[in-house]
């Protein structure tokens, strides 16, 4: 048993920290609605703390999933942040989804305070969280992958490292990059099904186990087809997500276009207010060019 820290409890934290404390370990939770971590503790039995740093004081772990590069760097590097009481020699790992840019950046402050720092974003959405079947993908020291790997473990049914600082927030990137084009070539499909006369679920149930299917068709295309998207992972934060792939792009020389190309329909969903609907509202955005 350890003691660790778990910093954002959001519909992905507050059940990945629960994990934790079902693992057996010492957690206290920071949220900065703090009803919610008093709900949190009711729940698992753990305990809460009104700031970053009173719960970061004396964990051996501190893990974090926050909304962006500076809900990171606020509670990091704030005047509350996680980062002023933590031990030398104990682990940051961050969960959230955020810039390779902001990660090396807080690698480098961690390692000069004697504190390891691991990039370690998601893939699973609220239901992988849910059900401890993430998939996690890790960059940093090759020694501290190691030693947060079990903890990680607790809400993951993968998780590896991929290279340096930065290496899982890049990796991230790619996954983003793929599901953009897939979600938009699924709503296409679905749209062409209807418009032909097609019975969509047929169709489906046929193509969904040769080379057309993926985690997306299988798990999406009946609320797709039921025009409904009151779940899953937010329009709002793809947006948020593909920016940054852009942006990276921007720098690195990558082409891409059709990742681009989404983004704009993205945006186009916003404007229908579907900010929080789930990303494969795609298809409803095609219904509305009818």
């Amino acid at each position: 048993m350890a003691k660790v820290a778990f910093l954002g409890l959001g519909v992905m934290g507050y059940p990945m920290a629960g994990y934790l404390q079902k693992a057996g370990h010492d957690v206290t939770v920071y949220n900065r609605t703090t009803a919610k971590a008093e709900k949190w503790a009711a729940e698992y039995g753990g305990g809460f703390a009104a700031t970053p740093c009173e719960a970061a004081a004396g964990a051996a772990f501190v893990m974090a999933c926050v909304g962006n590069d500076d809900d990171l760097r606020s509670i990091c590097l704030g005047d509350d942040g996680a980062f002023k009481d933590m031990a030398s020699g104990s682990i940051f790992v961050d969960h959230t989804t955020v810039s390779a840019k902001v990660t090396r950046e807080l690698y480098g402050v961690a390692k000069a305070g004697g504190i390891s720092f691991v990039d370690a974003p998601v893939s699973g959405g609220q239901a992988g969280a849910e059900n401890g079947q993430l998939v996690v993908m890790c960059g940093g020291d090759q020694a501290a992958y190691d030693a947060a790997e079990p903890f990680i473990d607790a809400y993951a049914k993968k998780c590896v490292r991929l290279g340096e600082s930065g290496a899982g927030q890049l990796t991230k990137m790619v996954n983003q990059i793929c599901i953009a084009g897939l979600v938009q070539g699924l709503s296409e499909g679905l749209h062409f099904a209807e418009k032909a006369g097609l019975d969509g679920r047929a169709v489906i149930d046929l193509i969904g186990g040769g080379a057309a299917g993926s985690w997306q068709m299988v798990n999406r295309y009946e609320t797709m087809l039921d025009d409904h998207f009151d779940h899953g992972f937010a329009v709002d934060w793809m947006r948020k997500d593909l920016g940054i792939c852009l942006a990276t792009a921007n720098e690195n020389g990558a082409s891409l276009p059709v990742t681009a190309l989404v983004d704009q329909f993205y945006k186009d969903v916003q404007k229908m207010g579907g900010g929080r609907w789930d990303t494969s509202s795609l298809v409803k955005r095609l219904r509305k060019m009818d």
